[in-house]
């Protein structure tokens, strides 16, 4: 019962994805209001649901809690790194994309797909757990993650660690932290405004895979090789060691789902920025995503 209700939560995020696709193929959206829309769900709507969670979840969860979810995140980024480290080798000859696959197996798309999924499948309550996974990832993306593309680390790229994103999910943190009551009608308008978040980025999710050769995206074996164990093989070694972690099914389910995330477009962006080939980095955004519709409902019915 369990998988079967997970699995239509999933369906509902791929119709979402299915409108995005249509729209574009329509013509009722361009490139240039795809990047407007994403640049307003990454420094508006979706800090606002980082900030609305936390608004709405003061009183009911612990600093403890966070601050156990903060060690999982570093342990999940520390064996992503080291994983990365080792298989790279066998996905590409090419200097240059074995850099992107060292990025794709350490950087998901815990924004854009993750919160959506948590959203969905277990409330909106529990989209203040991923603001700590979210503080994780910036630092070690701008960090870790613009040393492996440029083979060397760069004071200047901490700067932009200072984001709206960022900025929010500390706050998120303190609210929760400190127990700050938040006025209604403030969490009221937070709310609504960051409920726009999900259903929107799925929807430019459909755009991108509308404007993608799926010959290059659905042709590639090593990509499904690479899927399977970003998506499934490794979220699945990690379960054991984090149920001796804790105890609690929430933080479990949310956890999994952080670790069951698929490639994230930050990694193309850097190396897009760099002068790197991004056509393989797309088409395994795309088709991670698309699977992850098929092996997030495994995983979480797991812990539920």
């Amino acid at each position: 019962m369990a998988l079967l209700t997970v699995s239509f939560q999933m369906l509902a995020l791929l119709i979402m994805i299915g409108t995005g696709y249509l729209i574009a193929k329509k013509g009722m959206m361009d490139a240039h209001t795809n990047g407007q829309l994403s640049g307003m769900i990454v420094n508006v709507f979706n800090p606002l649901l980082f900030f609305a969670s936390a608004a709405n979840s003061v009183g009911q969860v612990s600093l403890d809690t966070m601050l156990r979810i903060g060690g999982i995140a570093v342990g999940m980024f520390a064996f992503f790194i080291v994983v990365g480290m080792v298989l790279t080798p066998f996905f590409d000859k090419d200097p240059d994309q074995r850099k992107m696959f060292q990025l794709m197996f350490v950087f998901s798309n815990l924004g854009f797909i993750g919160i959506p999924v948590v959203s969905s499948i277990l409330g909106p309550e529990y989209v203040v757990y991923v603001t700590v996974f979210l503080v994780v990832y910036n630092v070690l993306f701008y960090t870790y993650g613009v040393s492996v593309m440029d083979g060397k680390f760069s004071v200047s790229a901490l700067r932009s660690m200072i984001n709206p994103g960022t900025i929010f999910c500390v706050i998120a943190i303190l609210v929760i932290g400190f127990e700050i009551p938040v006025p209604e009608f403030i969490r009221t308008a937070t709310t609504y405004l960051g409920n726009v978040a999900s259903p929107m980025a799925l929807v430019l999710v459909g755009f991108t895979l509308a404007h993608s050769d799926f010959r290059k995206v659905f042709g590639e074996v090593k990509l499904y090789v690479f899927s399977v164990i970003k998506l499934l093989i490794l979220p699945l070694l990690m379960y054991p060691v984090l149920k001796m972690v804790t105890k609690d099914s929430a933080v479990i389910s949310v956890c999994m789902i952080m670790f069951s995330m698929p490639v994230g477009n930050m990694n193309m962006i850097l190396g897009t920025e760099r002068g790197v080939d991004g056509q393989i980095c797309s088409a395994a955004i795309i088709l991670s995503t698309v699977l992850c519709v098929l092996t997030v409902p495994i995983l979480v019915t797991l812990t539920l």
